[in-house]
């Protein structure tokens, strides 16, 4: 919407921590952003304005590397920060192809904060060595400010969410497999659009409806983007009584129901191209491997070790607590499943996906599981516990 010559209207935002800091940032590039109810927004598409201080992402890694494509482009200096966490977070894959177009931004130890000044940007052909949508959309959206065509091409598909944005709202943009070129044409068409679910929150829920006994759950209008939905596909391939329905399209994605019963689920082997599709729900995943039948091993995923936390080795040890039996790998894990888990006291670690994960276990865990430090779910799912609730979960939020 910031680069919009119009107004955009979005129904359906979530406000939650990470895309609040996100809307906080624009609108401190000078942006007009007026909530007209909790849940839509009109955005003012205007020429970004110089900011006058840091821009602070708080703990949103999306954000920050959107926002670094973006305003390598722009005739003004900025900064870009936020949280411990999110400083802890590495940045030098997406500052080198940004630097490699001509950008002016470094990181202290390639890391936040990140410091841009104005420089001219030169289109350049960019392979990614690892899958990442996060690098290839600050590539992209680098483009849209830089001369000549930029080409991004990726080792496997990953998440395509801003090419379907970017080509809905008018940009110059062709899609050819897993090679995506972009020209410099701006400004962009103005959207009007409903945010559907997000997939990776109704991961927690396709989970525990799985294997919590004789349950039956319909999750209603969730994004179904292809290179989003490979939880589902695993799930599915463990033996999971899952069914979905596509229901319409926003901004060119799918979206739909998907309907989930209780299952006997079976374990399964994921590596390669299946881990980008999921990359943000392995957590989950590891609950799912731990009530199916037989092993479940996961490799190529070291990804999983530079996220909020090194969620392999955090969720080993936190459902160690619960009785469980995991083998870290350095890309991954093994899961014996079958495992009976007893409840404890666990560490959500500031991490959203972590703490939810550990909460849906505690549904399976015999006695009582308490999630400490799980105020983080806010960051991505605000209304975790409640939804847990209405599915007659017995859940409590301890202040």
């Amino acid at each position: 919407g910031l680069l919009a010559d119009g107004v955009s209207r979005v129904r359906g935002w979530l406000r939650a921590g990470d895309t609040l800091a996100s809307l906080n940032a624009v609108r401190a590039l000078g942006v007009q952003i007026d909530e007209i109810t909790p849940t839509e927004l009109l955005i003012n598409g205007t020429t970004p304005q110089r900011p006058n201080a840091p821009l602070n992402l708080v703990n949103a890694g999306t954000g920050i590397r959107l926002l670094a494509g973006l305003l390598v482009g722009q005739p003004f200096p900025s900064v870009l920060d936020g949280s411990e966490q999110l400083r802890r977070r590495p940045m030098k894959r997406v500052i080198a192809p940004l630097v490699q177009m001509g950008a002016n931004i470094c990181g202290e130890n390639d890391r936040a904060p990140l410091t841009i000044k104005p420089a001219k940007l030169h289109g350049i052909e960019y392979t990614l060595p690892v899958a990442s949508a996060q690098v290839k959309s600050a590539v992209l959206l680098a483009g849209l400010f830089a001369e000549g065509q930029t080409t991004v091409i990726e080792p496997g598909p990953a998440r395509d969410h801003t090419e379907v944005m970017l080509k809905a709202m008018g940009a110059d943009i062709q899609v050819n497999g897993q090679s995506m070129t972009i020209k410099p044409v701006l400004p962009l068409k103005p959207f009007d659009m409903t945010v559907p679910g997000d997939f990776s929150s109704a991961a927690f829920l396709m989970v525990a409806g799985c294997i919590v006994p004789k349950s039956d759950i319909i999750i209603r209008h969730v994004n179904l983007n292809a290179t989003r939905t490979g939880l589902l596909d695993v799930l599915q391939a463990m033996g999971g009584k899952i069914s979905v329905t596509e229901t319409g399209e926003e901004a060119g994605e799918p979206v739909g129901d998907i309907h989930v019963q209780a299952s006997d689920l079976r374990g399964v082997e994921i590596g390669g191209a299946a881990v980008v599709r999921m990359i943000d729900e392995f957590p989950a995943l590891m609950i799912a491997a731990l009530c199916a039948d037989g092993e479940t091993v996961v490799r190529d995923a070291a990804e999983l070790r530079v996220k909020e936390t090194d969620r392999i080795a955090v969720m080993s040890a936190e459902l160690r607590k619960l009785g469980a039996t995991i083998t870290e790998t350095p890309d991954g894990f093994r899961i014996i499943g079958r495992q009976t888990l007893k409840g404890a006291v666990v560490d959500g670690h500031d991490d959203h996906r972590v703490a939810m994960s550990l909460s849906i276990a505690g549904l399976v865990a015999e006695g009582e599981t308490t999630v400490l430090d799980a105020k983080c779910t806010a960051d991505s799912f605000p209304g975790f516990a409640d939804v847990l609730r209405v599915l007659h979960a017995r859940i409590d939020v301890v202040q």
